[in-house]
């Protein structure tokens, strides 16, 4: 056998491995969904800040938001990094591990079948924790910036924001564990939340 069927042999090998396949494709999929809850919140918090009407319960597009937004990039993704970054919640270095995410996100979406074959082309993890953080640090400035500054009364005086848990990272979080860390450490998180929502 020739070194080139010898490879597609075992590339067939590891693609067709029911355990190894059914992983990578909950792997991948569990990546994607995860990166547009990042993608929803970088857009959807900004547009619903300066919207000023609703349809279906859904922001609609207001002229502030088109003009301090949607006017900074073509994209309103990257729009709405770039305000996010002129109003202190995000820096360089975030933007940077936004790349690698969406770098990442690319290779999922649009050339999976190396990463479900096994190839060994190195896809690292560190992504889902950078998601993670990144999410969070941006519904915290929210937080921090919108909720607590409208309302102060409404939050004790000592309230330690590294303790606060937004709903779209507890989402992420649990939605990582759930399908691709063990049953136990899923249970433990959801258990978590429980206790939270209980004080």
């Amino acid at each position: 056998m020739s070194p080139e069927n010898d490879n597609a042999s075992e590339a067939w090998k590891r693609f067709l491995n029911p355990e190894t396949l059914r992983g990578n494709i909950i792997c991948a999929a569990v990546y994607i969904v995860a990166y547009e809850i990042l993608k929803e919140s970088i857009i959807d918090k900004i547009k619903t800040f300066f919207a000023t009407e609703y349809e279906n319960l859904r922001p609609v597009e207001s002229a502030r938001y088109r003009a301090n937004v949607l006017s900074l990039n073509r994209s309103p993704l990257y729009a709405s990094l770039i305000w996010l970054k002129e109003n202190g919640a995000v820096d360089d270095a975030d933007l940077k591990k936004f790349e690698a995410i969406k770098n990442l996100r690319n290779r999922f979406a649009h050339d999976m079948m190396p990463f479900l074959a096994g190839d060994g082309s190195g896809y690292p993890a560190e992504p889902f924790g950078d998601m993670v953080e990144l999410l969070r640090k941006i519904e915290i400035w929210w937080f921090e910036n919108l909720e607590m500054a409208i309302a102060p009364e409404d939050f004790p005086d000592d309230l330690d924001l590294d303790e606060v848990t937004p709903g779209r990272v507890f989402s992420l979080q649990l939605l990582i564990r759930t399908a691709l860390g063990s049953e136990e450490e899923a249970r433990t998180l959801y258990q978590e939340y429980l206790e939270q929502t209980r004080k």
